[in-house]
């Protein structure tokens, strides 16, 4: 890996610069130079990994000595809340309910602790792990959505395969999602109506999946949640868009997941011991063009926002789960924002300015008529 990032950095990166200075010769003429040049190395990086071991981070330890300044919780597991086909994929997967890490940000009760308990008619966001990228994000949230709701991210156990051992194949993260769901309900308070579920990336998959089961299994004292908010969400893990005039295609320079889909890693690992066809059901790829879709299965899920990069990758497919909610909710429930000239996961990454604010400011307005209507 060593002599991949000198060769990015003192060869590839020059060559970059020099073509860059020629706007034509970028990704995307209306790019910056500084902005081609960021996306670029993101593209080599990306491909560096995939060739070479993707490692999940560290999780945090329970008894972490900074566990109240981070905001730090644990949560306990909820094995009797897995049922359906769901739990059958767990059996099968030997996947089991274990406590599960989050962080709390935004407020604090008094004594400086997070996690206090819901005040009458608070809101929230649910949202993904607390990486670098997602704090970005929170920040923004935080900056722009009504009355500067608390956030909480759970840090749901990530899938992992060759070479690194296989660990947390399909349906760790949605197991973990359900509990930290559960806590956010029951532990502290939080009306349901008055929770946003919130994902980016991989992150969008998994809220979208974890509304689908509350949706699908009408859990006992477990309402659905108010709202839903994906952002630029990975629902075709089969990669099923494909062709010449796919987004995978054209926007290939314009984008940097490219060796995530094509090294079939992530959906390997989260099919696990499953059957190969698993990974085009509705609990892996929603959008896949093979997933059985029947008239009516999506209509239970609550009001959503769609935000995605016009320069992703994965843009058809997000196209398609748009498409498939409408059809089932009505247009007047789903609201879809394409960012032009933007890339994958622009909201996490502060430079991709002035698009991430304006976003952020079109999905504050939504998020207001949100929780006005509840």
């Amino acid at each position: 890996m060593l002599g991949s990032i000198l060769v990015l950095l003192f060869i590839r990166l020059p060559v970059w610069t020099i073509l860059g200075l020629v706007p034509s010769w970028r990704p995307l003429p209306t790019w910056s130079l500084g902005r081609s040049l960021i996306v670029q190395a993101f593209q080599a990086y990306v491909g560096i990994l995939f060739n070479t071991a993707i490692d999940a981070p560290a999780r945090p330890r329970e008894n972490a000595p900074d566990a109240v300044k981070s905001g730090l919780v644990w949560i306990d597991p909820t094995p009797d809340l897995i049922v359906g086909e769901v739990r059958d994929f767990a059996n099968a997967n030997r996947v089991q309910a274990e406590k599960v890490p989050g962080y709390w940000h935004g407020s604090r009760a008094s004594d400086g602790t997070a996690g206090q308990r819901a005040s009458p008619g608070e809101k929230m966001g649910s949202a993904s792990p607390s990486d670098p990228g997602s704090k970005t994000c929170f920040t923004g949230f935080m900056e722009h959505f009504p009355n500067n709701p608390r956030v909480f991210g759970l840090e749901y156990r990530l899938t992992r395969g060759h070479p690194l051992g296989r660990a947390n194949p399909f349906p760790s993260a949605l197991i973990d999602a359900i509990a930290g769901y559960r806590y956010l309900v029951q532990d502290v308070g939080f009306e349901p109506q008055n929770i946003l579920l919130s994902g980016d990336s991989a992150g969008g998959n998994l809220a979208f999946v974890l509304a689908y089961y509350l949706a699908t299994y009408q859990l006992p004292n477990l309402p659905n949640a108010g709202g839903l908010l994906l952002l630029s969400p990975t629902v075709d893990w089969a990669n099923t868009h494909t062709g010449a005039r796919s987004s995978m295609v054209r926007h290939s320079r314009t984008d940097y997941v490219g060796p995530i889909f094509d090294s079939g890693y992530t959906k390997d690992t989260l099919v696990g011991d499953l059957p190969a066809e698993t990974a085009s059901s509705v609990w892996i790829s929603p959008a896949s063009l093979k997933t059985k879709v029947s008239t009516g299965m999506f209509s239970q899920i609550p009001r959503t926002c769609i935000v995605v990069g016009g320069e992703e990758m994965t843009l058809d497919p997000v196209v398609t789960l748009r498409d498939r909610l409408q059809a089932d909710m009505g247009k007047e429930a789903v609201t879809y924002i394409e960012a032009v000239d933007c890339t994958h996961d622009f909201l996490t990454m502060g430079w991709h300015e002035p698009e991430r604010t304006n976003v952020l400011r079109e999905v504050a307005v939504w998020v207001d008529r949100l929780w006005k209507s509840v």
